[in-house]
């Protein structure tokens, strides 16, 4: 006992270590303040409605009406029954956020470096170069959090994975389970998508290894019980991933019918998103060195360069007052790269990428070739359409590719793979099997090559680089080509700073492995030297983008929007409606959707044919689509600038029986149709599966003037109608149609309804008087939870039994 409590204690401290860490940086959390995220303030928007209910009812709606005209709240952080793993992730993320995420990112790293056999301090040391890598804070300060949690877990998979490839295959695949569960959890496919792609390249690695060592068999045994596991860790999280997957198909990732844009140009035809959608994010080749200097290309979007700035004179000179110019100081456009914007550079750090390629020179075996296989992969694939022969071949054939955007978020793979190896270079330099004489020149080679790139920039600069943004011309237009001068010397200002920051670091890093091999510095003063170097690099880098002055109070990022004269005056109206915000939308698309049933939202993926008829009438304000989306409120700019709401009273209603009902040939001419569409008297429609139930519907229909439907109850996951009609009547109902959940009946039997209007619902009713009612009750949601359930209690079991087995082995 007292063996294993010693043993346990470096570990224990290690995590007490990760724990202070993660709270230091995110100091404010212990004051209760919480960071302003701007994705969580939409994410806030967008939820409030099905959040509101469950605090109402103790029920969970996977609808809602308040954001894009009515989706699936399957995005929004639905919650499931019998999601167990949900409460695993629960559990390890007991601090505050983001302080949780940090800690992940932490342990995670930690862990796979423990399984790699990687001594506990330079496991620490690996974990700490991870988890602060720019990129993985940055996206803590904007609030892609689902996007961290999903990389938190990336370590924690190859772990297990690990372990089974190493024969330890109990443990292994319990690990495997978990982990990949919690990966799952995270709801964040394309970063498990991108971990799926290094997996595949590590298990290319393990196979050329296994053939040469001709173990093959224990290859393909561990590749059997890794697709177990995986199995079962898919099976734990059945409900997300078979809602997502049903949903997936009707959202802006599934295929469009259409073959027409907006403008009436032809449409590239795809499965998944447009080509030019998936890679507006595309890396630069030339900002690769972003990598290795912090502002390479000038940092973010905009950087804070304060008084001794050329921007700060340039501002003087065009008549602005000593404040005024400091604050324009704070927001100088110093990015020159060629995205369309970046929060802050993907800095890796220095120090790691010198012990990167110290590395390269003295690690062998398949442990390095998985490690640079994924990240060459992950960097060329970031080039996006600056590589175009690469990337087009993985959207074209490539399974599930062209379902993500945002190519330059592949990087992950590399933050992931360059602190391995990295740490695995001082576990070389650490080890008496390599000779003193290949050490030296490792250390040699990674001065010079790391060396050498920085001090050519230091020198060349000015002939190797413009320092010329993509926005300059605008700038010239609006200030003048003085002013953009003075931004270009500031660019070649912050870059001289960071790339002789930089060669300092790589020269210290050096010196430190020189001392070592020299016998001047002992093991333990040289991981302490990269401790403070390390820290020190990615850290100061770190708080020039995610600092103290990001968290604000908890009311205010709990509650973000307060509603205005405007907003308060619509919410005297109780009847069920729907508000477009042409005001707050462009930076502030889910306010309305935090007061209101909303036409806009924020969401990366929305139902595709509302998203097509947004785009085609919505946003060019086509009064007669705004009708057909009982559009009553319209939140309008005045002529000073202020806002007030146009009250559309020619506005559908919740429903209204037509005359005519018209069959078209294809998706292109029903949504042609609805720019001129009389669609109070006649709806249009194409083919499509659920008319098969439908087969008695007519071209035309008598209303008279007595006919009526009024809608008398509304949930966000219920609705009820009263009709009268002395004929039979077909109705059309202003809600956005999704056949895969909603339900109908009318009189309490069950009936059929259809897709009218390219994007409403529509339905034959029977003459007479009737109770109408729609029910959102997915079937994919009790089959999920039925085999979540199954699927944890099968674990649980094997759980037990592992470690009787154990016990038993023991004794």
């Amino acid at each position: 006992m007292q063996f294993s409590i010693k043993k346990a204690l470096p570990h224990l401290l290690i995590l007490v270590g990760f724990v202070v860490l993660s709270l230091a940086y995110f100091s404010p959390v212990l004051k209760g303040e919480q960071i302003f995220q701007s994705d969580i303030m939409h994410y806030i928007g967008m939820s409030k409605q099905q959040k509101d209910f469950k605090v109402e009812t103790g029920e969970e709606t996977y609808w809602t009406n308040s954001a894009f005209a009515g989706m699936p709240t399957y995005q929004l952080g639905a919650r499931y029954p019998h999601n167990y793993i949900k409460k695993i992730d629960s559990t390890l993320r007991f601090l505050p956020r983001p302080a949780d995420y940090l800690f992940l990112y932490l342990l995670s790293f930690y862990i796979l470096l423990l399984v790699l056999k990687v001594d506990f301090k330079l496991a620490a040391l690996g974990a700490i170069a991870f988890g602060f890598s720019t990129y993985l804070i940055i996206i803590l300060g904007v609030g892609h959090n689902s996007k961290a949690h999903a990389i938190a877990y990336m370590p924690l998979v190859l772990s297990g994975i690990l372990l089974v490839f190493q024969k330890k295959y109990i443990l292994g695949f319990l690990l495997t389970v978990i982990a990949m569960g919690l990966e799952l959890v995270a709801n964040h496919f394309q970063m498990t998508y991108y971990l799926l792609l290094l997996v595949i390249i590590l298990g290319i690695a393990y196979l050329v290894d296994a053939y040469r060592k001709k173990i093959l068999a224990h290859y393909f045994k561990s590749i059997g019980i890794l697709i177990a596991a995986v199995v079962l860790s898919i099976a734990l999280n059945a409900t997300g991933i078979l809602a997502t997957q049903e949903y997936v198909k009707e959202s802006t990732r599934g295929k469009s019918e259409l073959t027409i844009n907006p403008d009436g140009s032809t449409k590239e035809v795809t499965s998944g998103l447009d080509r030019s959608y998936i890679t507006a994010y595309s890396y630069g080749i030339v900002e690769t060195f972003n990598l290795f200097i912090s502002r390479f290309m000038g940092g973010g979007n905009y950087e804070d360069l304060g008084k001794d700035s050329n921007t700060y004179e340039a501002y003087r000179k065009l008549g602005a007052s000593t404040t005024q110019a400091l604050e324009e100081s704070k927001h100088v456009p110093t990015y020159w790269g060629n995205q369309p914007g970046v929060e802050a550079p993907a800095y890796i750090g220095a120090v790691i990428l010198f012990l990167f390629v110290f590395a390269l020179f003295l690690v062998k075996g398949r442990l390095k070739w998985w490690l640079v296989g994924g990240t060459i992969l992950s960097l060329l694939l970031s080039y996006g359409k600056n590589l175009g022969f690469l990337t087009n071949f993985f959207i074209d054939y490539v399974p599930l590719y062209n379902k993500f955007r945002a190519v330059s978020s592949i990087q992950v793979v590399l933050e992931l793979c360059i602190p391995v190896l990295a740490i695995f270079g001082l576990v070389r330099l650490f080890n008496d099997f390599e000779k003193k004489e290949d050490k030296l020149k490792a250390l040699k080679f990674a001065t010079i090559i790391t060396g050498g790139f920085a001090l050519i920039f230091l020198l060349f600069k000015s002939s190797l680089f413009d320092f010329v943004g993509n926005r300059d011309g605008q700038l010239i237009q609006a200030y003048g080509q003085d002013f953009i001068r003075s931004i270009r010397e500031d660019r070649k200002v912050i870059f001289t700073q960071d790339t002789l920051r930089t060669l300092v670091l790589v020269l210290l890093s050096a010196g430190a492995i020189f001392m070592f091999l020299k016998g001047k510095l002992k093991e333990k003063w040289v991981i302490t030297a990269f401790f403070a170097l390390i820290l020190f690099d990615l850290v100061g880098v770190d708080r020039r983008y995610v600092n103290n002055d990001d968290f604000v109070s908890s009311i205010r990022v709990n509650k973000p929007f307060q509603a205005n004269e405007v907003d308060k005056e619509i919410l005297k109206d109780k009847t069920h409606f729907r508000v477009f915000d042409l005001v707050s939308a462009p930076s502030q698309p889910t306010k309305a959707s935090y007061f209101h049933n909303s036409l806009n939202g924020y969401n990366a993926a929305e139902l595709k044919r509302y998203r097509e008829v947004f785009d085609f009438y919505v946003l060019r304000n086509n009064i007669n689509v705004l009708n057909m989306l009982n559009t009553k409120y319209i939140i309008v700019p005045d002529d000073k600038g202020s806002m007030f709401s146009y009250k559309n009273d020619e506005a559908n209603g919740n429903a209204w029986f037509v005359k005519n009902l018209q069959n078209v040939e294809s998706a292109d001419e029903e949504i042609k149709q609805l720019d001129s569409l009389s669609n109070k008297v006649k709806a249009v429609y194409s083919s499509h599966k659920a008319l098969e139930k439908l087969k008695d519907i007519k071209p035309h229909y008598v209303v008279d003037s007595l006919a009526s439907i009024d809608l008398v109850e509304v949930k966000p996951n219920y609705l009820k109608y009263e009709s009268q009609n002395s004929n039979e009547g077909f109705a059309v109902f202003s809600e956005v149609y999704y056949g895969n959940g909603w339900k109908t009946f009318i009189d309490g039997k069950a009936s059929s309804y259809m897709r009218v209007n390219y994007t409403l619902r529509g339905m034959q009713v029977p003459a007479g008087n009737h109770t109408i009612e729609f029910k959102f009750d997915p079937d994919v949601v009790k089959t999920g939870s039925s085999i979540a359930l199954a699927s944890s209690v099968l674990f649980g079991i094997l759980l037990l039994g592992a470690l009787f087995y154990e016990f038993k082995k023991k004794q």
